[in-house]
């Protein structure tokens, strides 16, 4: 009989980090987390309680016995409290804990369960947004609303035409984990009506999640995930977007760099259709000529990836599309990088000034900051000066019939604090513009992603990320640990974050990381204009080996 025990963490992700884990460490949990693993865990753990307090509170005028609360303790005190609670019909057990089955190969933890229907049902708390308002102006032939939300003092769900779902498949993952728990345990509700509840970084609801057809789904990941940690199912180190954080990746690096694996320069997907298709190192990528397999990915461009594997070949850092890269530029240019913390808002935006037409004026650094603890009203303050201060700049140019643009570097985090500062802190906040404005500005020419121009004009066989390109046209960041990783800890001590020892020496580091990342998009675009770029090959050049 398999002795592998699986929480519900363990049914997402890469199957090989699982099955080394179990392997060696004797059991699925055991992985080590890196510093931005602890710190969303951290975040993720203060947020929970701080809903599960609030849920609670919603509960203070019911009998003491039906609202239990699981104390801390060891594991086996806290699931027979739970278990105590089921027996007395408890309407609400915050912070359940479900007994361990050895035999079924389940652990679990719920925020809360919630007595429906003479059982059970599984509520989680997520650290992450689950719901997007939908538009006021809905048009009155929009499909009829599917989604169903509750209020967070009881169980009612209703459809709800003012959200649409953000569905992520770990959530639902969890929530099937623990539904089949209570099924097994006997606490659960019909298995023709289940439902789990989720709440989000907002908790300003309970989502309801239909959990009837996604349990058939859950089985098999579940059989196969239990599979692997028993070493039925051979698992491989194979370079995927998760490698970024996860401890096992020197070793699995070091493995795929000695046999040259292709998935070292194409995405994990693609990387399966070129081993199907015999296509198994860089080497053989490189050398390819002809069609691409018959699976591979229409929205990826083949001979990119050819291009790739040449440039790694190589040791090429990267390779041009075309003769002469292209990035817009202008008389006055201002290059502007926004610092958030996780989901709770933006709490700096910083900006270099250039006027190109004007040696004489200083290339000056400013940033629009806010020490305030996320979230935090005083980030609409910041948030309006900055706005105001990009907006007379601009107007400046214009009135001197100077060009003017902003760039930065991937503006889609840009562009969501933007419209999200607009959306918070207009008509509550003096000088936050509205949505109207923020996206009049996003949809101009003088709003440049350097990131876009970047894929535009090279294949990056190593990534686009501006840490990877900069350092390729000659930037260098002052502080050696710097990345958003990093900034996440620093600020968290930088504002005593959630009871964090406060080290006011991190808002200077924050500074200084912000300055040098706009300071390093004007470099990449500089470069990207001057001769120097030249000297890379090009795709036609390695195309033609």
């Amino acid at each position: 009989m398999s002795s592998a025990v699986l929480g519900a963490r363990n049914l997402s992700g890469c199957e090989h980090r699982l099955a080394l884990d179990f392997a060696e460490r004797g059991d699925a949990a055991a992985s080590d987390v890196s510093p931005e693993a602890r710190r969303r865990i951290e975040a993720a753990q203060s947020h929970r309680a701080s809903v599960i307090a609030t849920l609670h509170g919603f509960q203070s005028g019911q009998p003491a016995d039906t609202i239990v609360t699981v104390d801390d303790g060891p594991h086996r005190d806290r699931v027979e409290q739970t278990r105590r609670a089921v027996e007395s019909g408890a309407a609400w057990i915050f912070r359940a804990a479900l007994p361990t089955d050895a035999g079924r190969g389940r652990r679990g933890h719920a925020e809360a369960l919630i007595r429906h229907d003479g059982g059970y049902l599984p509520v989680i708390v997520v650290n992450h947004r689950v719901t997007t308002p939908t538009s006021p102006d809905r048009p009155a032939d929009a499909p009829a609303p599917t989604l169903r939300t509750s209020p967070l003092w009881g169980w009612l769900p209703e459809l709800d035409a003012t959200r649409s779902f953000r569905s992520q498949r770990r959530d639902v993952l969890r929530l099937s984990h623990l539904t089949a728990m209570l099924d097994d345990l006997g606490w659960g509700v019909d298995a023709a009506d289940r439902w789990g509840g989720l709440i989000g970084l907002d908790a300003d609801c309970i989502v309801a999640v239909p959990l009837t057809a996604a349990m058939d789904a859950y089985a098999e990941v579940f059989a196969r995930r239990r599979a692997v940690v028993d070493g039925q199912v051979r698992t491989g180190p194979r370079r995927v977007a998760e490698c970024r954080s996860c401890h096992w990746w020197p070793r699995c690096e070091a493995e795929l760099v000695e046999r040259r694996d292709v998935s070292l320069v194409v995405g994990g997907s693609q990387s399966l259709v070129l081993q199907d298709a015999g296509i198994v190192t860089v080497d053989d990528l490189a050398t390819h000529r002809g069609d691409p397999p018959a699976d591979w990915p229409g929205a990826v461009s083949f001979d990119d990836a050819i291009v790739s594997a040449r440039c790694w070949v190589d040791g090429v850092p990267l390779a041009r599309r075309g003769d002469r890269p292209y990035v817009r530029r202008a008389d006055v240019e201002v290059d502007v990088d926004m610092e958030s913390y996780s989901e709770r808002g933006a709490y700096m935006w910083g900006t270099l000034l250039t006027d190109t037409t004007d040696p004489g004026r200083d290339v000056r650094y400013r940033a629009f900051v806010t020490w305030d603890p996320l979230p935090s009203v005083d980030e609409g303050r910041s948030f309006a000066e900055f706005w105001a201060w990009l907006s007379a700049e601009r107007a400046a140019a214009h009135a001197a019939g100077k060009t003017f643009a902003a760039y930065c570097y991937s503006q889609q985090a840009e562009n969501r604090w933007l419209r999200g500062s607009a959306d918070r802190f207009h008509r509550v906040v003096p000088g936050v513009p509205s949505r109207a404005e923020v996206d009049a500005f996003i949809g101009s020419k003088e709003w440049v992603d350097v990131f876009e121009a970047v894929g535009r004009n090279f294949v990056c066989p190593r990534g686009k990320g501006l840490k990877r390109i900069a350092p390729v046209a000659g930037f260098g960041w002052r502080d050696d640990e710097a990345s958003g990783e990093a900034s996440m800890e620093w600020y968290a001590a930088a504002v005593a974050l959630d009871g964090a020892p406060q080290d006011l020496s991190q808002r200077d580091r924050l500074l200084v990381y912000n300055e040098d990342d706009v300071r390093a998009t004007k470099v990449l675009r500089e470069w990207m204009s001057s001769d120097a770029v030249l000297d890379l090959p090009s795709s036609r050049d390695l195309l033609s080996h």
